[in-house]
């Protein structure tokens, strides 16, 4: 058939190019080849069968172009968001379709997320999330296959939501195709493709939507994998660091407790275990006793906020020594407290400052240990002070006693412990609870200087020094003691020169008992101010208030159911030699009105009151009543 050579070439023109796919060119070459009839339309029928086969083929050979350069930037993966949104956007375009999203499963709320669109024009919709059961994603995630609806609005009720519908409604969309994106046991999430007008999707673009939502799986498996990888490696950095960190600790801990055990055999005192601390923490550590005194300090200089115990680090005291914990303090100043106990003793406490570095676990157990070998050196101090102390008490009794027997070596005893009894003319006692007298007299020996000679005697703490180098102020000395007994104390001062060391203590004795007779505690006294009522009168505390009592009590009790001031009237008149006129001229009254009260007097105190021997006892009485009430007030 030469002649039909140019009709069948057209024929083929027509069936191999895909713009001449209608009837029309295919017609045109069938004529000018002059086929009609049944030959004409099988031929016309296998030509198209080769039109639409080869229209496939150009499709599919597209599609694999696209999954390929999919291939490619998965195996190049660096962003994995990016990787994300350009595989979305050729789903979209591959699919020929108005929109495309990508929703992630969240498998704890099992709710979607909307994470990469293309073609969205609703803010809504971008951030849509998907709870359980509703809306087609639901059905994909729940069947683990792919699903579609040609027209959402008539899509079942009981999965419909209002914000699925109202972000749906934004967008316009109609039918709508998900598939799912899957792990070997997990649903990672739901690749959908959606079209603003009705259209059914055929297995060929439900298989090609699979492909890309195998990519998309790859994608987010691997962004998974590498968040986990991350995860892991911070968690294994951070053990690393506190491993080291932990022994970096513990060799400090080593050296500060090796330091430490030198320290207390060596016997300096708590400066080492306070420069100790303070080298190897790298801060200011100070060290207190029972009275909040500093005895020891390192790494100066000291804040003056750490000198000073506010109520956050008297709390964090507080619970130190009720644990035995070193407690660490907020804020500035002191940033850590440790105390010196030992059972139910408290000696005092560890301080520290700010540093370079917290303080870890292991610092604050070394900084317990230190605490611990305070308290440990306090009670060595205090057993060495108990033994001298003991040795002084003994030294003084035989001093005090003045017997010969016993004074044959006090000279050479009180050599060995560098005191010149030459030199101690004056004298001080100390009145206080008994079981505080060994702590009051250590708190004496404070104050002193070592030439002095302190200790126990019949009761009472008993200070020997040299009157003449001067420096003590009994006041100050008083309240000093009283702070660091917490409880009164009663300084009695004889005295100095006159009388022999002895007798300077038998006087301050009586004093001290008439004192306590006359229930007065928490004073300082001189000697001559109770004389001559401490030689002649009873000190026992039972007898001189039954004396007080049965002298003048009369008057006391007129005064207080009258509201009356007759004892005041009887003071002046004694002090005035039983005058009335002086009386009168000392209390600024006529001297009528003092006759009148004199009358009352008589009736209270009965009529022979004024004569010799009764004048003598009330006047003892109202002078020492007098002196009584004096004293008492100057402790309010």
């Amino acid at each position: 058939m030469p002649e039909h050579t140019e009709a069948i070439a057209a024929l083929l023109d027509a069936a191999f190019d895909t713009a001449l796919v209608g009837p029309t060119g295919v017609s045109d070459a069938l004529q000018r080849l002059g086929l009609q009839g049944s030959e004409a339309s099988s031929l016309a029928e296998r030509v198209g069968r080769a039109q639409r086969e080869l229209s496939r083929l150009r499709r599919r050979e597209h599609e694999l172009t696209a999954l390929f350069s999919s291939a490619r930037e998965l195996a190049e993966l660096r962003d994995s968001d990016a990787v994300l949104a350009r595989l979305v956007q050729r789903a979209r375009e591959m699919m020929g379709v108005d929109l495309a999203y990508l929703s992630e499963f969240d498998p704890d709320t099992r709710e979607l997320r909307v994470r990469e669109t293309s073609g969205a024009v609703s803010a809504t919709f971008q951030t849509l999330r998907v709870p359980p059961g509703r809306g087609v994603a639901s059905v994909v995630v729940e069947s683990r296959t792919a699903h579609w609806v040609a027209d959402y609005a008539a899509y079942a009720a009981d999965r419909h939501d209002a914000g699925i519908d109202d972000a749906v409604s934004a967008e316009g969309l109609v039918s709508l195709l998900g598939v799912p994106m899957l792990t070997s046991d997990d649903v990672l999430g739901v690749l959908f493709v959606a079209n603003r007008e009705e259209k059914s999707f055929s297995p060929e673009e439900i298989a090609l939507l699979s492909a890309v939502a195998d990519h998309a799986s790859v994608i987010l498996q691997t962004t998974q994998t590498l968040r986990d990888l991350q995860l892991s490696e911070d968690a294994s950095r951070r053990t690393l660091e506190s491993l080291t960190a932990h022994l970096v600790e513990r060799d400090r801990a080593n050296t500060v407790h090796q330091e430490l055990v030198q320290a207390v055999l060596a016997g300096g005192g708590f400066a080492p275990v306070a420069e100790t601390l303070a080298s190897a923490l790298g801060r200011a550590v100070a060290i207190l006793d029972s009275q909040e005194h500093v005895i020891a300090a390192a790494g100066l200089p000291l804040s003056p906020d750490m000198l000073t115990l506010d109520a956050r680090v008297r709390d964090a005291l507080d619970e130190s020594r009720r644990h035995g914990h070193c407690v660490p303090v907020p804020g500035p100043g002191v940033r850590a407290v440790s105390a010196l106990t030992a059972g139910s003793r408290h000696f005092g406490a560890l301080l520290l400052g700010d540093g370079d570095f917290e303080l870890g676990a292991v610092d604050l157990r070394t900084v317990e240990r230190a605490a611990q070998v305070g308290a440990l050196l306090e009670l060595q101090q205090e057993a060495a002070s108990g033994a001298d102390h003991r040795v002084r008490s003994e030294l003084i009794a035989d001093l005090l006693d003045d017997v010969p027997e016993r004074r044959a070596d006090v000279d050479r005893r009180a050599r060995r412990l560098g005191v010149d009894l030459g030199e101690l003319d004056s004298l001080l006692l100390l009145a206080v609870a008994g079981d505080q007298q060994t702590p009051a007299a250590r708190a004496v020996m404070r104050q002193l200087d070592d030439r002095a000679l302190i200790g126990e005697y019949r009761g009472y703490v008993v200070a020997a020094h040299a009157g003449g180098r001067g420096g003590i102020e009994p006041d100050r000395l008083r309240a000093q003691v009283a702070s660091a007994v917490q409880g009164p104390v009663t300084v009695v001062v004889p005295a100095p020169a006159k009388d022999p060391l002895p007798a300077a203590f038998l006087a301050a004795r009586r004093t001290a008992r008439l004192l306590a007779a006359l229930e007065i505690t928490d004073v300082t006294a001189r000697v001559e101010d109770f004389l001559p009522y401490s030689a002649v009168l009873d000190t026992d505390a039972h007898g001189l208030s039954t004396f007080l009592r049965d002298t003048i009590g009369a008057v006391r009790t007129y005064d207080v159911e009258r509201n009356a001031d007759l004892l005041g009237t009887l003071r002046a008149f004694v002090r005035n030699n039983a005058s009335p006129t002086r009386t009168a001229r000392a209390l600024n009254f006529h001297t009528n009105t003092i006759l009148q009260r004199l009358e009352r007097l008589d009736h209270v105190l009965g009529a022979n009151w004024r004569d010799d021997e009764r004048m003598f006892r009330i006047g003892i009485a109202v002078r020492l009543d007098e002196l009584r009430e004096r004293l008492q007030g100057g402790q309010r």
